[in-house]
């Protein structure tokens, strides 16, 4: 008997209500050895039924991450270690694995394409590498968490664009050619910036080794993206499998970093979890407005506003994990990273749908010119 899509994707909606029945039972009799892993299948069951959905298709991988942070929540213990080994240490491989999977995706007709549109990647940069550091820094003030925790939220701020942001461009009917150029010029200038920025807005919080901190960005971004952009070159088109395998590894290799960082910080995301959501939405949605306003104040068009609002508000939350391990601080300066990784999937999934649903004057001119 073959089971059509659609009874497949309604009962994935069944399931979820299900488990989500069963968690809630569960929960309010205390049982919480299975009411984790009731949370978790309930946020798989949904992700796989949005799959199914042109409407909700973009948000099944933020309701998945919602499951790895259920999953993580819930039984720190079993991804604190791994083989007796303090399980932080595969962060930087994870994030290299996502760099190099990023620079297979690149060409040098990508840089090319940047020379044509410098004014659009020139206002990105400076708007994200401005607008969210500062506001790092005064959200860290506002909410006066503890050292640390603070410099978590400005590490995060002083880091490159999202990779998440180029997905979330698309959705929206932006620039994708800008996005991908604004991402790519960030993260290239991350062994710079990053550091810099830090050691300046985040240096009375934690000791900053500036060349330390160039060296870690570079050999965790830098070479890998190299790499991943020789093997564009080398290998790329001649194994099939592995081109349509390495955005498969990269959502993997986020998940598993939002994972292992949120069991090691899972105490102390107790006792401030609350206020850092506050604080990390407050973040993601200031650089996503001023963003998009700075753009606008700017005379861009408006799939230009979309996309350096986008390009703005979405951080790579991973490489301020990794750095926060290369601090030695994973459970404190991490947190923030933990936090913002799965609200700015989340947000820019809203942000873009609505977008979708809502295409550019400029598009609509141009529809109306060819019909």
């Amino acid at each position: 008997m073959i089971i059509s899509r659609k009874a497949f994707y309604t009962g994935c909606y069944v399931a979820a209500v299900f488990f989500l029945v069963a968690y809630l039972f569960l929960s309010y009799q205390n049982i919480y050895s299975w009411a984790g892993w009731l949370l978790a299948l309930f946020f798989v069951s949904i992700a796989i039924a949005f799959r199914g959905s042109k409407s909700l298709k973009g948000y099944w991988y933020s309701v998945l991450i919602l499951g790895v942070a259920a999953i993580a929540m819930y039984y720190p213990h079993h991804f604190k270690t791994v083989g007796g080994k303090d399980a932080s240490f595969f962060i930087p491989f994870l994030l290299q694995v996502i760099m190099f999977g990023m620079g297979t995706e690149l060409s040098l007709k990508d840089f090319a394409r940047i020379m044509r549109m410098p004014k659009g990647v020139i206002v990105g940069i400076v708007c994200h590498y401005t607008i969210m550091p500062l506001v790092g820094l005064a959200v860290a003030h506002m909410f006066h968490f503890p050292g640390e925790v603070a410099a978590g939220i400005i590490l995060l701020g002083c880091c490159p664009s999202g990779l998440a942001s180029n997905v979330m461009c698309y959705l929206a009917k932006a620039n994708l050619a800008l996005s991908v150029s604004v991402t790519t010029v960030s993260t290239l200038l991350a062994p710079f910036l990053t550091p810099l920025l830090m050691k300046m807005l985040g240096g009375s919080y934690v000791e900053i080794d500036f060349w330390k901190m160039v060296w870690d960005i570079t050999k965790i971004v830098i070479l890998p993206i190299g790499a991943g952009l020789a093997f564009h070159y080398i290998v790329r088109g001649k194994l099939k499998w592995l081109d349509k395998a390495m955005p498969v590894f990269s959502m993997m290799g986020i998940a598993l970093v939002l994972l292992v960082i949120t069991a090691a910080g899972r105490d102390n995301l107790l006792k401030v979890g609350s206020l850092l959501i506050v604080a990390t939405f407050i973040h993601n949605m200031t650089g996503y407005f001023l963003g998009y306003w700075s753009a606008r104040v700017l005379k861009f068009p408006e799939k230009d506003c979309r996309t350096i609002a986008l390009e703005v508000g979405m951080q790579n939350a991973g490489l301020a994990s990794a750095l926060a391990k290369a601090l030695g601080k994973i459970a404190t300066v991490g947190l923030a990273s933990v936090i913002f990784g799965t609200m700015m999937n989340l947000t820019g999934s809203l942000l873009a749908n609505w977008w979708h649903n809502h295409p550019p004057e400029e598009d609509i001119k141009e529809a109306e010119l060819t019909t």
